[in-house]
């Protein structure tokens, strides 16, 4: 067995144990379930009726972002559950064992696209029982749903990488509060970005986050004729630039939060 098949066993393995683990401690599943549920109805009943969207519902715009929100919010639970694990020397026992180095980060982001897709697939009933519909085909729809999930274990590394390289439960929480809010914010997750001023809107335009929730409300089919053209090729192009995005995060933070990882386990 070649070194990548061995990381991907353990891998699994790994993943199998943070999945039982979460019967252990079900506020982590709950968190990342509660409140984008909360975002949806807030948005739906009390700002929906405040908030004009050209050619459809405000509620068939924005819950495809709320999505997005979710899945960020979600992907922190791998930062926050490493430094966990830090903290209380759950690394030191899994240096002693014959494990892929990568093995642990493999099995905790994989663990958390799976609480991802229970969050969004709870989020997507509430939606429909707000107003919320899918006008693409079933195909579309599916595919609408993969970009979700490889959006989410790609940004999953990244928290990773932030976890490791901070090193604390405490301190973690608070950088991934201070850089998850202004992508969420300053993108269309809630409303047009070019209705952004000037500097804004640019930021918006070229904002991961924004592109993906792009592309989900492509392949789910909540967009309008009567909305403006984005000017910016992420928009555009949103399905094409999604992928890019997740592939090009992964490229980039998975060796980086691995190298982390055994300067961690080394000490």
């Amino acid at each position: 067995m070649n070194a990548l098949q061995t990381a991907i066993a353990d891998g699994m393995t790994i993943t199998k144990r943070n999945t039982l683990k979460i019967k252990r401690v079900p506020d982590q599943l709950g968190g990342a379930i509660i409140l984008p549920i909360v975002f949806v109805l807030l948005f739906a009943y009390v700002f929906g009726s405040m908030i004009d969207v050209p050619g459809m519902s405000y509620r068939e715009y924005m819950v495809p972002g709320v999505f997005v929100v979710a899945i960020v919010s979600g992907a922190q639970i791998t930062g926050y559950t490493l430094t966990l694990d830090l903290r209380k020397g759950i690394f030191d026992r899994f240096r002693t064992l014959p494990m892929a180095p990568s093995a642990v980060l493999i099995g905790q982001t994989l663990c958390d696209v799976l609480m991802n897709l229970t969050s969004v697939v709870v989020m997507a009933v509430v939606g429909l029982a707000v107003g919320w519909r899918i006008h693409s085909t079933p195909y579309e729809a599916a595919m609408g749903l993969l970009l979700l999930l490889f959006f989410s274990y790609a940004f999953s590394w990244v928290t990773a990488t932030v976890a490791l390289a901070l090193r604390t439960p405490e301190v973690f929480n608070n950088v991934a509060t201070v850089v998850s809010m202004p992508l969420m914010f300053l993108s269309n997750v809630f409303v047009d970005s070019s209705r952004l001023p000037g500097p804004l809107m640019v930021v918006a335009e070229w904002n991961p986050v924004s592109t993906i929730v792009q592309g989900a409300r492509v392949l789910f089919g909540n967009t309008s004729p009567a909305m403006p053209v984005p000017g910016a090729w992420p928009l555009q192009h949103a399905v094409a630039a999604s992928l890019l995005w997740s592939v090009l995060i992964l490229v980039v933070f998975a060796p980086l939060a691995t190298r982390l990882y055994k300067r961690a386990v080394s000490r």
